[in-house]
């Protein structure tokens, strides 16, 4: 039997990021700064279905990637993480060689690869009174 004719143009259509319509109507989202959520979507270009909590991205890789200057995604990280976002899994830091490791992420929203399960703290915050 021949392949399905509404399939031929399915294959190799390329990456993309979701961003679905339950993160969108979070308070937290609602509320954030164009910048953190520019961030937060580089992070999630970076995640790749089975890398959550080991996504690599240094603040001066984000800031290339985001056309801005590197001190400004500092807080932008910071922001992230206290709306429940992003969680650290493990800091940044330099080896014995005098190499640094760049900060790894997860997503709170999608499960990470030693099996846990998704926080989706972001849903839990509200706008302090």
């Amino acid at each position: 039997m021949a392949g399905k004719p509404y399939k031929a143009n399915k294959r190799g259509a390329g990456r993309h990021v979701q961003l679905p319509e339950w993160v969108q109507a979070s308070e937290a989202w609602a509320t954030l700064p164009p910048g953190p959520r520019a961030l937060y979507i580089e992070l999630k270009r970076r995640f790749n279905g089975n890398n959550n909590g080991e996504i690599f991205l240094s603040h001066r890789d984000a800031a290339i990637a985001l056309h801005v200057h590197r001190n400004t995604v500092g807080p932008w990280f910071k922001l992230l993480e206290e709306r429940g976002f992003i969680h650290l899994t493990r800091a940044p830091h330099l080896g014995p060689s005098g190499v640094g490791r760049a900060s790894t992420w997860a997503l709170a929203e999608a499960r990470t690869m030693d099996g846990g399960k998704a926080s989706m703290a972001f849903k839990k915050w509200r706008i302090p009174a």
